[in-house]
């Protein structure tokens, strides 16, 4: 948990990739760390590009902007295409293996396909794949801890949807506790 960590979220914007990021930076927050979170979205919002950079630290962080990435969520193909290569050696991938469909030929980075769009299909939590890959995301870096991750939840789910939050920490747990299949 103590370990600097620059991740970069992508996929499609309407994927949830912003609200993702904000889990991982609350989560930062709460433990106390050094974080920033950057938002980068095209112009057409919804279907087009989105990614998020987010950065947990436990000294001040000099850019906002992650270039190479130690931890790369990606929710689709033209995503996981634009930043796979820039992950660095022993970093970490987490794919929608539902919408990405690849696997890696990098030999030098931990790669976890988590079929999560079909999970949040299965048990009832449509539109919650993103959470479910933070959830993997966080078993494989332990950027945090569950308990934190589920408080992080709770101040990113607006008070309007309040009543969201709990299928979110089920999302969250359902990733976490996924295994990932061979490529």
């Amino acid at each position: 948990m103590s370990k600097n960590l620059n991740i970069m979220l992508a996929g499609f914007g309407g994927q949830g990739i912003l609200f993702a990021g904000k889990i991982v930076a609350y989560a930062g927050m709460i433990d106390g760390r050094e974080i920033s979170w950057l938002p980068s979205y095209g112009p057409e919002m919804r279907g087009g590009t989105a990614n998020c950079s987010v950065c947990l630290s436990d000294a001040p962080i000099g850019s906002p902007l992650v270039t190479e990435p130690d931890a790369l969520v990606a929710m689709n193909l033209p995503s996981y295409e634009k930043f796979i290569a820039e992950v660095v050696p022993g970093g970490v991938v987490v794919v929608d293996s539902t919408m990405v469909g690849t696997c890696t030929l990098r030999s030098d980075i931990e790669y976890y396909d988590v079929p999560a769009t079909l999970l949040a299909e299965e048990n009832g939590l449509k539109g919650l794949a993103n959470v479910i890959l933070v959830g993997k995301l966080l078993d494989a870096t332990g950027f945090s801890t569950e308990e934190t991750c589920k408080k992080a939840i709770d101040k990113s789910v607006s008070a309007k949807h309040a009543d969201l939050a709990e299928s979110n920490k089920r999302a969250l747990e359902i990733g976490r506790l996924w295994t990932a299949s061979e490529c």
